[in-house]
């Protein structure tokens, strides 16, 4: 008997699957912080992803013994769901060669992903991209680690499409402090949170080129920070905003206190969940032919959104139908 199609099988050929990224990113530099996000994944599930920050987290003079930290954190029995990821430095500093080599070269088979930040270009990607594969190929590394590309620059934002369309990079991230900042006083600072963050023509013309530039090269737009961390409604709003407004898919947190209104907001409706379940279910049931549900027609095109929809709820830990997670969850596509 043969075994039962996987969505991820049938809904894509002839191109590459939309990454199945959580809703949240945490950043966290210092090894204390670090390891404590690792304690709340393992509370809460793997429903948020971490980044060790190399570029902010390093102390001046000190940037390879924080890398060799990072790349240890990665190893450890501490990251349980292998999804702890690393910022490196960028492509005018000095360290970014040693920040690389050290973390890939030591860590490269559990790294969930890199972070090249600042970017002014195609090529400062492009540069750290090449540099990446020749780092994977010296130390025997054959997986393709995922690239993030974080938009905080004027140039970076200008180049986000064709950023976009590199084929190791599977979220671009917008990066608001250092966009406000690179543009030499003309943006106020009330630009830098809400709600100038979402009204400023400049602000929003970033967001929008950026959200437009992942989602049309079949990636992951990343929003940037709050920086308010007390009140859990501000930064629930916040990315409630940047999802529904301006279709961003996922969201930093700088706080511990952030991760939970982040993923909250960003998860779909449980309405919208129940549909997406019952259409898949029967179209899997129909061999993934056209089927109808209250009356509406469907078939290969509306399933496929259907598909990313429940990979999205299921990212960020919202509660599926059983039949839906043993249909789709617990099966491995071929």
């Amino acid at each position: 008997m043969n075994s039962p199609v996987h969505p991820a099988d049938i809904l894509y050929a002839g191109g590459r699957p939309f990454p199945a990224l959580t809703a949240c990113e945490h950043y966290a530099g210092h090894e204390k912080l670090i390891c404590k996000a690792l304690e709340l994944q393992t509370s809460l599930g793997a429903i948020f992803d971490i980044t060790a920050d190399c570029e902010d987290g390093a102390p001046t003079g000190r940037e390879h013994e924080h890398a060799v930290l990072v790349a240890a954190l990665i190893n450890s029995s501490d990251n349980r769901y292998n999804r702890l990821g690393a910022r490196i430095h960028d492509v005018r500093h000095s360290a970014w060669h040693d920040d690389l080599e050290t973390i890939v070269g030591t860590a490269g088979q559990r790294l969930a992903y890199l972070v090249l930040p600042k970017p002014e270009c195609l090529a400062d990607v492009q540069e750290q991209i090449s540099a990446l594969d020749s780092c994977r190929s010296r130390h025997g590394i054959a997986r393709e680690i995922p690239v993030h590309v974080l938009i905080e620059t004027p140039g970076a934002v200008r180049a986000a499409w064709q950023i976009a369309a590199l084929p190791q990079v599977e979220s671009i991230d917008f990066g608001l402090m250092d966009y406000v900042s690179a543009h030499h006083g003309a943006i106020p600072a009330s630009a830098m949170h809400s709600p100038g963050q979402f009204n400023h023509p400049l602000i929003v013309r970033a967001k929008c080129e950026i959200a437009a530039a992942a989602l049309g090269n079949g990636i992951v737009p990343a929003h940037n920070v709050t920086t308010e961390f007390l009140d859990a409604s501000v930064v629930a709003a916040d990315a409630r905003r940047a999802r529904e407004e301006f279709g961003f898919l996922r969201m930093w947190s700088i706080h511990p206190n952030q991760i939970e209104p982040i993923v909250a907001a960003m998860r779909p409706a449980f309405d919208e969940v129940e549909a997406a379940s019952a259409i898949l279910l029967a179209a899997a049931a129909a061999d993934w032919g056209p089927t109808q549900q209250n009356g509406r027609l469907h078939d290969r095109a509306s399933y496929r959104y259907y598909w990313e929809l429940l990979q999205r709820a299921h990212a960020t830990g919202v509660p599926l139908p059983t039949k839906t997670t043993s249909r789709f969850f617990n099966a491995v596509p071929a």
